[in-house]
């Protein structure tokens, strides 16, 4: 795939003029849908080169065109849309793409990971990736450390103590209590670590893996922080409409890029040519929507702070505690467009409050064009145990609001009405 003529471009304007040949495709002035599973190669030369470079063998020489080979591996939508989402995450020089979130975060582990490493991850985190290190990495001998979201001298000391420390997972802001971690503090001190001090390979340190579904791209930049990789759940504010399933990783070192498409051509859960048609189209409007998104949620945060209904607020231009505000106003350009608050009244409070919205929908996921609201308690969280989820601060009363793009004045009133009901 062709690449922009002009790499000083602006990521909105990159985003459009990368990574897509019109003559390649008939002249079609937008990228078409590629349903082919297998190609045909120009030579046996390019074939055995081909296979060379996807096996890691030898490396892509810039600007060399590499012939495709089988849709398993790659195939030219996945190509278009990991060249154009490049320039929106910046520091990344790689990407790739996967059939869900989890599989893009599970591809990025596994590349890497090996039995006897440890993998320190902040909690409260998505259900799924817990999940993915308890149930699935310990039993293979991945020792999992988890370490409280935001809690940044315990990170530093857990980075410290950690035995063969391979991975360091952030997921910030944390789901569903939207409490931030210091990326760039972690990234330092994974940087200053000797490898001989944990029991790692010489010249290795720990990689820093950011779950950025939450922000990025728009409004916190992972990479640019420090960290070695840019983890989404394409399904959400990528794909902006709750309609297609994906998984996005970026990196800065593209070397670190190639392990991983390998381990993905292992698995085969390389994102599928429909999806990413679909998901390149969207690309140019990402910044659009999350900036409505996030101005509805902070204006309506902000006139329910405070509502007698409402223990507590989450949103991180109301964040009371310092460490926080510091790691907002150093880390993002804007607090985004989810909302999480804490009922009085616990679980029948909240179910009370979630039966009442007329215009947001009661529905897990997030990022979409529609305002959705959910009990991370007894949906995306069930699978912790009681004890867990309380330390985690996921309370009984506490709703995950993900906004929209409707009128925020529309929205209030929703959600007015619906504390009324409670």
């Amino acid at each position: 795939m062709s690449q922009s003529k002009h790499p000083t471009l602006r990521p909105e304007t990159d985003v459009l003029t990368r990574g897509f040949d019109p003559s390649l495709s008939v002249g079609s002035a937008r990228p078409a849908v590629f349903r082919s599973s297998t190609y045909v190669f120009s030579s046996p030369e390019a074939a055995e080169r081909a296979f060379d470079i996807m096996g890691g063998r030898a490396q892509r020489r810039p600007e060399e065109n590499v012939d495709l080979v089988y849709s398993r591996f790659n195939h030219p939508n996945a190509q278009i849309l990991e060249d154009q989402i490049v320039p929106l995450e910046p520091g990344a020089t790689a990407a790739a793409v996967f059939n869900s979130g989890m599989a893009a975060i599970m591809t990025a582990l596994l590349a890497v990971l090996e039995p006897g490493d440890s993998i320190i991850y902040t909690v409260p985190i998505y259900g799924g990736t817990q999940t993915l290190i308890q149930s699935f990495l310990q039993p293979f001998g991945i020792h999992g450390i988890p370490v409280t979201a935001g809690d940044t001298r315990g990170i530093d000391q857990a980075i410290q103590s950690a035995q063969k420390l391979r991975v360091i997972l952030i997921e910030s802001p944390a789901n569903p209590t939207i409490v931030m971690t210091d990326i760039r503090r972690a990234c330092e001190a994974a940087a200053n670590l000797h490898p001989a001090h944990n029991g790692a390979g010489a010249g290795e340190r720990p990689l820093v893996m950011i779950d950025n579904t939450f922000l990025g791209p728009a409004f916190q930049h992972p990479l640019s922080l420090g960290a070695d990789v840019s983890l989404y759940s394409a399904t959400k504010y990528l794909g902006g409409f709750s309609d297609i399933i994906g998984g996005v990783a970026l990196a800065r070192d593209s070397s670190l890029m190639n392990r991983i498409r390998s381990k993905r051509s292992l698995f085969g859960n390389i994102m599928q040519p429909d999806e990413c048609w679909i998901l390149d189209t969207r690309l140019p409007t990402v910044g659009l929507r999350m900036n409505r998104q996030s101005k509805n949620a902070q204006r309506v945060a902000e006139k329910l702070n405070g509502h007698p209904k409402i223990k507590r607020l989450y949103y991180p231009t109301l964040f009371e505690d310092a460490e926080q505000i510091r790691i907002y106003k150093e880390q993002c350009d804007y607090p985004g467009g989810l909302l999480s608050i804490d009922l009085h009244g616990g679980k029948r409070a909240a179910f009370d409050f979630l039966r009442s919205l007329k215009l947001a929908r009661n529905a897990v996921s997030l990022g979409g064009a529609e305002t959705l609201a959910c009990h991370p308690r007894s949906t995306t969280h069930s699978a912790w145990t009681p004890e867990d989820l309380d330390e985690a601060g996921i309370g009984e009363g506490l709703v995950r609001i993900s906004f929209g793009i409707e009128d925020w004045r529309d929205l209030l009133a929703d959600f007015e009405a619906a504390l009324e009901s409670i």
